[in-house]
Order: C-alpha cells, then sequence, then structure tokens
C-alpha cells in the first residue's frame, strides 16, 4: 500500500518548484503560493528541468503535480515576465519549429514522461496553469477549482503546448469558445466538456487511489499504453494496428510480462517488477 499518511503529512521544500519521490512515486509541487503560483521564469526552468529528470527516472511509477497554497497556478506572472523582453524571447525560441519551446516544454514534456502524470488542482487553474495541467494524463480537481485559457484576455492565443491535449479531449467549437472568450469556467463545467477527470472533494486521495491501481500493474504495459495513445491517437487506422502489434511483442519479449502473469496466479507471494525497460 502506498503510504498516503506519511506523504500528506510532510513539510514542502521551499523552492518555487519541488521535487520528491515517495514509494516510487513522484511529487512535483508548485511553491510561489503568495504568488497564487503564477509562473515566473524560476518556475518555467524549474518544470522543464524536472520533468526532463523524471522522464529518465527509470524506477517511478506515478508522477503527481499538485501546489501549495489555495489555487493550482493562476497563470503568468506578468509583471515578472514583461519586466523584460529578453525573458518572453527566452520563452518561444527555439532551433526548429517543429520543436517544443520552454514555454511548451512546461505543458508539452509531461506528455514524454513514460509513466501516467496525474494533475491534482485545487483553487484557480488558469492561463499557463491550464496549459500545465492539460499536458499531464489525469486530472482530479477539488469543488472550488476553476479553468480558463485566459491568453485571449491579453490578446493571446494559447501557445504554451496544451493545443496538443485540447484537440483530443474538447470538440474544435469547445476549443475555439473557451480559446475566443478566455471564459473562466467550474470544475463541474470542465467535467462536463471533458478536460478533467473527475471533480472531488479529495482530489489527492484520488490521485493516490489511481497511483496504487497503476503500482499492480506492469511498468512496460504501462508506458506501452502511454505511448501508444499518445503517438497515435489521431494518426491513421494503419498506423494504430501496426504499432500495437510492436508493443505487445515488445512486452511479451520482456520480463515484466512474465512477472505480471506470476503475479496473477500467485497473488499471495507477489513479486516487485523488474526496471521499467526504455519506451
Amino acid at each position: 500500500m502506498l503510504e498516503l499518511d506519511k506523504y500528506m503529512d510532510r513539510k514542502m521544500p521551499k523552492d518555487c518548484v519541488s521535487l520528491k519521490v515517495e514509494n516510487n512515486i513522484a511529487f512535483v509541487t508548485l511553491n510561489r503560493a503568495d504568488k497564487r503560483n503564477a509562473l515566473n521564469m524560476a518556475m518555467f526552468k524549474s518544470i522543464d528541468k524536472i520533468s526532463h529528470e523524471l522522464r529518465r527516472n527509470r524506477q517511478i511509477r506515478t508522477v503527481i503535480v499538485q501546489a501549495n497554497g489555495e489555487d493550482f497556478c493562476s497563470g503568468l506572472d506578468v509583471k515578472s515576465m514583461m519586466a523584460k523582453k529578453s525573458s518572453m524571447v527566452t520563452l518561444l525560441k527555439k532551433w526548429l519549429p517543429g520543436r517544443a519551446n520552454l514555454a511548451q516544454r512546461v505543458s508539452y514534456n509531461w506528455r514524454k514522461i513514460p509513466v501516467p502524470v496525474i494533475m491534482v488542482i485545487q483553487g484557480r487553474c488558469w492561463g499557463g496553469g491550464m496549459q500545465i495541467a492539460l499536458g499531464g494524463d489525469f486530472r482530479f480537481a477539488a469543488s472550488n477549482a476553476s479553468f480558463s485559457i485566459m491568453e485571449g484576455k491579453w490578446g493571446l492565443i494559447p501557445d504554451m503546448g496544451a493545443n496538443l491535449a485540447l484537440r483530443e479531449l474538447v470538440s474544435k467549437d469547445v476549443a475555439m469558445k473557451l480559446a475566443m472568450t478566455a471564459e473562466i469556467i467550474s470544475a463541474e463545467k470542465a467535467l462536463a466538456y471533458g478536460l478533467i477527470s473527475d471533480v472531488s472533494d479529495n482530489p489527492m486521495h484520488e490521485a493516490m487511489q489511481l497511483a496504487e491501481q497503476i503500482a499492480e500493474r506492469s511498468p512496460d504495459a504501462v508506458a506501452a499504453v502511454k505511448k501508444l495513445y499518445q503517438k497515435n491517437w489521431l494518426k491513421a487506422e494503419w498506423r494504430m494496428l501496426a504499432t500495437e502489434t510492436y508493443y505487445q511483442l515488445k512486452l511479451i519479449l520482456g520480463k515484466n510480462q512474465g512477472r505480471a502473469t506470476q503475479r496473477q496466479l500467485n497473488p499471495e507471494n507477489k513479486k516487485a517488477y523488474f526496471a521499467r525497460k526504455k519506451w
């Protein structure tokens, strides 16, 4: 069993974004509660660094992203980021048009981590905060959470990579409406649209329950499912069919598929899974 009480009681570091791994779960915490976790340059760089580190970690089974304070993230720290034009250049520059820049990586990088990423959301999840949340695989929201694609308020388009998730989660007219109006919507409406996975009085508890379920499954199979769906969800039928066959053969030839079978046939003597293969 995962030690929920132990985690919930622990004190957070004072870094703007912190990382702690317990029981093979990586907890990423936004720590600018006094600024409603608004994104400054330090937060962009920290999220980018931490998400890259987690992508290489083959021991973790789940990532949970949460935030200290009343709000998940209220968006861009406009005063901080607009004070220097060079800050915006740093966020948006890229060597190749198809590659993610720093602004996009705080959302896009979660999609590249070969384990499920669960977002635990309370209060404001606006602008850049919503972009971060949409990069996850699951979003559990408190009933007081509110959501907004707020870039339109500033005469901008959503440009932090979450458009990839939007086209998978909602219809085009809903995405356009939210992006054009910068409307603030409730957790219930976000759930109805399909933007979040569930609304709960205790979203962290829901996240931990899901992490427990995932921990019972082969880390290779979980990684394969994530990559299969992330890479092929909107691709041609032939590509999905070909890729699922290739991944299945790769799983059958790996150690963890046999270990999963043993765990089902002999549940009283469950052996730990091997380290996840590279996916």
